[in-house]
Parts: structure tokens; C-alpha cells; sequence
């Protein structure tokens, strides 16, 4: 098992002036390696030896890779002798960051998705460091006679570093790596653990011999859950939770320090000073919406054993809309005042609205992470059909995106459109079938599509 701890480095002056050179440094070195496969892969694009479709006027040549840029640390450190100052082994990651990043754009991942063109890191773009290899040594708990505690980590090449532990390391649990980050509050240090003889995704990271539960869902242990944006989270029983909208509230303020920024002069202190600020704002936007996360994670496991949630594709439902065209053919405008078309103006809105409320990160990440550690199961059910039927009856009831209130002329039932929802994901989840009929494009026949679950386990 492989996790990771971060706490908040205390540097000197000279530490952090060193530590600032060494990320300039390998942020030049990072853009020149990635610009050498660029350049070899525009004008050779072969891995064989073989002539290319389109002539180059350069010299065919060796393709770079991760050992022989590697190899080019040494002759470097001799053109330019300061970078013996940086760690060796902090120069050969810095190698594998650039490998890994073109290999993503070329072939893809484990599962074959490709990654975008691999960009060059401008000034205060490369904001980390790693030691791939360290030890426990390293770390240092100095206990002064009254009681306090001051802890320190030894960087190689760069000294005794004092850091703020708020929270022990894990005990059992060796450390790999040691990673050193520039935030726009100061420096943090980052301690990744592992523990082999602790399976990936068991909750017990003290208690060893406990693996997650068996647990079989019932209408009494479990609990369907509905992400959405009027509701943050719409659960069965009844309960809902607004999202706060960290990022609308501070958008004012942020929109007046960007303006003011524009006004300073490029290259000046003041313009430094507001943009310092402006990250700030940001960081702090992005922490008080993951700590609600896990407030809200942590109610949510504490209700019931097993959390039905949909297995939704946000980034499909932050798409560009597809252009509309009128009648005679041409394309509307992305929004017509006193027209029912809106487009993309009205979409941008929405999906600014998503990104505020950190569904997927919620659904995926902290939701599954909250769940394992209390030996909780999260189950992903599909989505289809959840919103178009009554939680009662379970007779079709279609609304469009607008209704926000569920009405079956079946059954009299009444309640918010997401409640329904929920209790459908629930049912759903402990085996209940929908049914959506629909006509066939070419024999007119009805058609069910059963809609069922799948379970996982972060």
C-alpha cells in the first residue's frame, strides 16, 4: 500500500534561495530535453532504421530516450558546472518526468489514453523536486524537555530543514520518496510510504490482519446518494446538502485583484505582490472546498455500511455544446437575447458551476478514500434511467432538465427531483430493474434496457 503525507517545510533564507535556484535550474534543463524528442521526433518520427516518408535536412540520429538523456547529466554537469550543486538523483528524475510526459503523448497510458502535447514549463511553472530514494533517517523528532515538538528532514546538498508535523507518521511504513513543493504559501515536503504487506485499498493502515469487510446490502445498511449542483447531495432518506460555492463567493474579490493586477506594469514588485495574492486566493478557494468534501464524506459514512452513488461522467457533461444552425443553414450566435437558444454562453456558466462543486473529485477520490478507511463499500450504479421514473411506482415519469420537482400522476408521489433520484440509485443498487421502452428505429417494437450496478472498492 502506497500513501502519502504532507506537512509545511520551515527553510531558512539560504535554504530557500538554494532551493528556488535548484527548481530554475531544472526547469531549463526539463524544456531543453523535451525540446531535444520534439525536435527528433519532427524530423525523423521512426524508431527503425529506415528512410521516413518526408525527407529531413537534419542527420538521422539515435531516438532519445529515457537512459541516454540520462547519460547526457554527465557531460553537462561539465559545459555547466553549477548544476553539480543539484542532487544526482534529483537531475535523474527530473529525466523521468520528461519521459513519462512525451511516452503519455505518444503511446498512452496502462490503459492507452493519451495525454496532450507535452507543454514547456514557464517561469514559476516547475514548483517540484523529488528524491527518489530515501530513508527514515532522514527524519529527525527532537522533544524538548517541556513537552514541544520540533521535527526536522535531512536533504541531501541542502541541510537540516525544520517542518510543522501536524499529525505522526504511520508506523510500519517505509519511506520511498521524498518530494519538496513550491506553493503559493511557502514550501511543503511530501513523504510517500509504502507498506507492501498492506493490500492497495484496505481501510485498517494500523491494524494489518483486517481486510474490508464483506458486507451484503440491505434497505437498512445502505444509502443512495445524488450528486448534483441545486443539491450538492440528495440522499434517500430525505436529506439534502447545498454546495457552499466557494469560488462564487470569493469571485468578486478575485475579479478586483486580477483588474488591479492589469493596471501594474508587466515585470514590476507591485504586479509580483497582486499575482502572490491572487494564488493565495486561489489555494485557499481549493482548500476550504476539500475540506467540506470530507466533512461531507465523513457524514455520509457514518449513516450507513454500504453508499450507492452514480457512475457519472462529468467531464462528458462539461463538454462544448454542438453548434446550432438556424434555418437557412447558418450558425446561430452563442446566445439570443429573448430566444430560447442560449448555447455556449450559457454553458460556459454551467460548467463553471461544476468545477466549483468538485463532483468527480468528490465521487472518486475523497468519497472512496473516506469509505475504505471506516471499512464502508461504495458501489457505483449506472445512471440511466434514475431521473425519468418515480421512486414510488417506478412508473416513467420524463422531465427535462429544468424540472426540478418530481410529480407521478401514478402514485400522487411529490418530492424534489433529486430525493427521487436518490431513492431509484438506491433501489437500483440492491437489484431493482427499470425499464425504459422505447421504439425501434426500423420495426417499431418495444425495447427494456435493465439498468444495473457494479461494485467497487477504492
Amino acid at each position: 500500500m502506497r500513501i502519502a503525507y504532507q506537512y509545511r517545510l520551515q527553510p531558512t533564507y539560504q535554504q530557500r534561495c538554494q532551493m528556488s535556484r535548484w527548481l530554475e535550474m531544472l526547469r531549463h534543463q526539463y524544456n531543453w530535453l523535451l525540446a531535444d524528442r520534439f525536435d527528433w521526433w519532427e524530423m525523423n518520427r521512426c524508431p527503425i532504421n529506415a528512410c521516413p516518408l518526408v525527407a529531413s535536412i537534419a542527420e538521422p540520429r539515435e531516438q532519445p530516450n529515457y537512459y541516454s538523456q540520462k547519460r547526457s547529466l554527465v557531460p553537462l554537469k561539465g559545459e555547466r558546472p553549477w548544476y553539480k550543486e543539484i542532487h544526482s538523483q534529483v537531475l535523474q528524475d527530473m529525466v523521468g518526468r520528461v519521459d513519462l510526459a512525451f511516452e503519455r503523448f505518444i503511446k498512452g497510458d496502462s490503459s492507452g489514453k493519451r495525454s496532450g502535447r507535452p507543454r514547456f514549463k514557464g517561469q514559476n511553472r516547475y514548483r517540484t523536486f523529488t528524491y527518489p530514494q530515501a530513508s527514515h533517517d532522514w527524519i529527525k523528532d527532537n522533544r524538548a524537555p517541556h513537552g514541544a515538538e520540533r521535527h526536522r528532514v535531512t536533504l541531501p546538498k541542502i541541510g537540516v530543514v525544520k517542518f510543522i508535523c501536524h499529525r505522526p507518521l504511520p508506523e510500519g511504513f517505509a519511506l520511498k520518496t521524498v518530494s519538496i513543493s513550491l506553493k503559493a504559501d511557502g514550501w511543503y515536503v511530501t513523504f510517500s510510504l509504502e507498506d507492501k504487506s498492506v493490500p492497495d485499498g484496505s481501510p485498517n493502515h494500523a491494524e494489518h490482519d483486517k481486510p474490508l469487510p464483506e458486507v451484503v446490502p440491505t434497505e437498512a445498511n445502505s444509502l443512495g446518494v445524488d450528486a448534483g449542483l441545486e443539491y450538492f447531495i440528495a440522499c434517500s432518506d430525505g436529506t439534502t446538502k447545498t454546495p457552499p460555492k466557494f469560488y462564487r463567493q470569493a469571485e468578486k474579490k478575485l475579479a478586483q485583484l486580477q483588474s488591479k493586477r492589469e493596471r501594474r506594469p508587466k515585470g514590476s514588485k507591485a504586479r509580483r505582490k497582486l499575482n502572490a495574492k491572487i494564488a493565495k486566493l486561489h489555494q485557499r478557494i481549493a482548500r476550504q472546498r476539500r475540506q467540506w468534501h470530507f466533512e461531507t464524506a465523513g457524514e455520509l459514512v457514518d449513516k450507513a455500511d454500504v453508499i450507492f452513488v452514480e457512475d457519472l461522467q462529468v467531464a462528458n457533461m462539461t463538454r462544448r455544446c454542438q453548434p446550432k444552425t438556424g434555418k437557412g443553414g447558418e450558425f446561430l450566435p452563442s446566445r439570443v437575447s429573448g430566444a430560447e437558444h442560449y448555447g455556449q454562453a450559457a454553458k460556459s456558466g454551467l460548467n463553471k458551476s461544476f468545477a466549483d462543486a468538485g463532483i468527480a473529485g468528490f465521487l472518486n477520490e475523497i468519497l472512496p478514500y473516506k469509505a475504505a478507511k471506516a471499512g464502508r463499500w461504495v458501489v457505483k450504479v449506472n445512471p440511466a434511467g434514475t431521473s425519468q421514473h418515480c421512486a414510488m411506482c417506478l412508473n416513467r415519469v420524463p422531465k427535462e432538465l429544468a424540472d426540478r420537482w418530481h410529480d407521478c400522476p401514478q402514485c400522487g408521489a411529490s418530492m424534489p427531483r433529486d430525493v427521487n433520484s436518490a431513492v431509484l440509485i438506491k433501489k437500483v443498487g440492491l437489484g431493482h430493474r427499470l425499464t425504459q421502452k422505447r421504439e425501434g428505429r426500423k420495426t417499431g417494437e418495444a425495447r427494456a434496457l435493465s439498468v444495473g450496478c457494479s461494485r467497487s472498492v477504492p
